[in-house]
C-alpha cells in the first residue's frame, strides 16, 4: 500500500486534521530537540485517543509501513526523526491526566501530558513528580519513558524507569495491551523494564501509570563559586564520599556560565570557573545537618563565594541558569551539538582537562553543564556551520568525547538516549554477541522492524538475519512471552 493509500485508510476513521499530507505541514515534524538531523515523514497522524493510536499502527502494519512515534519532540538523540516513507504517529493531542490518587502514591496519565503538569496536579495532595529534565515546561511523559529520561534530581531519586509501575502500549502489530499496574512488581517478565527506555522500538505508550513522591519537609539550595572546575569536581566528590546524597549536583563551567548569563542574566558571582548548584530536601533536622557540612566541603575545596537561597525566587533563580543552559548557548554560537556522557565523578578532572585539549587540537569551543552527582556530562560543543569544517570537526569532536567517556569506564549515554545520533557509537560499549541478544529482544517485540527502524542499534539488521543466530523462533518466544501481543 502506498503512503497516498494509507492516508486515505487513515482519514475514513480519523479527522481530515488527524492526518498530515502536506508538504509544508509535514516539515514542522522534521526534527526532534537534535536540529542536526532532518527528515520529512511521508505522513503525520494525530491519535486523540488510545484506540486511533492502536488503528493508526495496526493500518501501518496492514500497510507494511514503518512508524515513528514522537512526542513534544524535545529529544536530544534524534530518537523521534522520522522516516521519509513512514509515519509519524505524535502523541501530543492524548494529554489527559486520568487519575491522581495520593492514597496509593500514584498518578495515571496519557503520553502527551507534560512532565511539570503531573506535579501540579499532584501538588495540592502533598505530592509531585520526581523526574525533572531541564525541558519538563514542555516534555512529555512519553517521550520520558521513551528515553528514560532523568533529570537534575535523579541522583537522589532515579530516572524515569524507577517512577513508572504500569503502562498501556500499543505493540507494534496494533494491539493495545497492558504491562505492570499500580503495584511496584508485576509477576512474570520484566516487559515494563524492557519497555521503558526503548525508545519507541517496541511499540507506543497511550497510558502510562506513575509513582508520587511525598513533598519534603524542607528544601534548602546553595550555589558555590570556584575558580575552576577542578575544585568543583573535588567539591563534589567530597560530598558524595562523605555519606550525603543531595537531591541534585549540578555544575556549569565558564562558557556556559557566559551563555546562561547572556540569556536570562541568572546573575551568577563574576570571575567564576565553574558553579556547583547544590540542594538537599527531606526531614528539616537532617537537612540542616548535611546543609552544614555541604558548605564545609566546599569552602574546603576552594569556593571563593557560596550563595544560599533565603527562599523560593532566589532558589529558582539558582535553577533559572541550569535549566535554560541548553537553549542559552545558542546566545554565544550560531550552532551547537549537544552529547551526553557518563563518567565516574573522581574522573571528572581528567576528562574535562581531555575535553579542553580536544577542543583546542580541532579549533572549536565546548561549554560543559553537567549532574556532577552521577558523573553524566552534557558538553556543547561549539561551532559554525557557515564556516567550512567546522561542522565536520564539531562532530569529530563530539564522538572523541563519547571515547573517552567509555575509556574511563562509563557509558555514551546517560539519559538522552542512543536515537540515530549515537547508533554508531554502540559497539564501542557493547560486543557482538550483546548486540545480537538485545535484537532478540527488539524482535520479539516487533517481528517485522516496523517501530522505529534504524534507531538505536549501528545497524538494520533484519529479525530472523542477525548475524551468528539461527533463523526460526527466537528464544523469548520459545519462552511464551510474545505469547501476550
Amino acid at each position: 500500500m502506498s503512503l497516498d493509500a494509507l492516508a486515505v485508510a487513515l482519514r475514513a476513521r480519523l479527522r481530515p486534521d488527524q492526518v498530515l499530507t502536506d508538504r509544508q505541514q509535514l516539515r514542522t515534524y522534521e526534527c526532534d530537540g537534535l536540529a542536526h538531523y532532518r527528515v520529512i515523514p511521508g505522513i503525520v497522524v494525530l491519535p486523540r485517543t488510545a484506540e486511533e493510536c492502536a488503528f493508526t499502527v495496526r493500518a501501518c502494519a496492514a500497510a507494511g509501513v514503518p512508524f515513528v512515534a514522537r512526542g513534544s519532540g524535545t529529544g536530544l538523540s534524534g530518537g523521534a526523526l522520522p522516516h521519509a516513507e513512514g509515519a509519524l504517529i505524535v502523541t501530543s493531542q492524548l494529554r489527559s491526566i486520568i487519575e491522581v490518587a495520593p492514597h496509593d502514591e500514584r498518578a495515571v496519565v496519557e503520553p502527551g501530558v507534560i512532565n511539570l503538569e503531573v506535579s501540579r496536579a499532584a501538588g495540592p495532595h502533598g505530592y509531585y513528580y520526581a523526574p525533572d529534565p531541564s525541558s519538563q515546561q514542555i516534555c512529555s511523559i512519553g517521550g520520558n519513558v521513551a528515553e528514560n529520561s532523568g533529570g537534575a534530581h535523579c541522583l537522589k531519586y532515579g530516572f524515569t524507569t524507577n517512577h513508572v509501575t504500569g503502562a498501556q502500549i500499543v505493540t507494534p502489530d496494533g494491539e493495545l495491551v497492558r504491562l505492570g499496574g499500580r503495584a511496584p512488581d508485576a509477576p512474570g517478565y520484566d516487559l515494563l523494564g524492557a519497555f521503558v527506555g526503548s525508545e519507541g522500538t517496541l511499540g507506543i505508550a497511550t497510558e502510562v501509570t506513575v509513582r508520587l513522591v511525598r513533598l519534603p519537609e524542607t528544601v534548602r539550595t546553595l550555589l558555590a563559586a570556584f575558580r575552576g572546575t577542578d575544585e568543583a569536581g573535588a567539591a563534589t566528590s567530597a560530598i558524595i564520599a562523605a555519606g550525603v546524597v543531595p537531591a541534585a549536583v549540578e555544575m556549569m563551567d565558564a562558557l556556559a556560565i557566559e551563555a546562561a548569563e547572556a540569556a536570562v542574566h541568572c546573575g551568577y558571582p563574576e570571575g567564576a570557573g565553574a558553579v556547583l548548584i547544590v540542594e538537599l530536601d527531606g526531614p528539616a533536622a537532617e537537612v540542616a545537618a548535611q546543609f552544614e557540612a555541604v558548605e564545609e566541603f566546599c569552602r574546603a575545596s576552594g569556593a571563593f563565594e557560596i550563595r544560599i537561597a533565603a527562599d523560593d525566587a532566589e532558589r529558582a533563580l539558582f535553577w533559572k541558569g541550569r535549566k535554560s543552559a541548553f537553549a542559552a548557548v545558542g546566545r554565544i554560537s550560531p550552532d551547537y551539538i549537544v552529547q551526553d556522557g557518563v563518567i565516574p565523578r573522581t574522573a571528572l578532572p581528567q576528562v574535562l582537562t581531555r575535553i579542553g585539549e580536544l577542543a583546542a587540537e580541532h579549533g572549536v569551543r565546548v561549554a560543559n553543564v553537567f549532574h556532577a552527582g552521577d558523573g553524566n556530562l552534557h558538553p556543547l560543543v561549539l561551532f559554525d556551520e557557515a564556516v567550512a569544517g567546522q561542522a565536520e570537526r564539531a562532530e569529530t569532536v563530539s564522538g572523541a568525547i563519547l571515547d573517552i567517556c567509555v575509556e574511563h569506564g562509563g557509558s555514551i549515554t546517560g539519559e538522552h538516549g542512543v536515537g540515530v545520533d549515537k547508533a554508531k557509537h554502540l559497539p564501542r560499549m557493547y560486543s557482538e554477541d550483546d548486540l545480537d541478544t538485545m535484537q532478540l529482544v527488539r524482535c520479539a517485540f516487533d517481528p517485522r522492524g516496523l517501530a522505529n527502524p534504524g534507531k538505536v542499534f549501528p545497524t538494520p539488521r533484519l529479525c530472523g538475519e542477525v548475524p551468528g543466530r539461527r533463523k526460526g523462533p527466537h528464544p523469548l518466544q520459545e519462552a511464551g512471552v510474545a505469547e501476550v501481543f
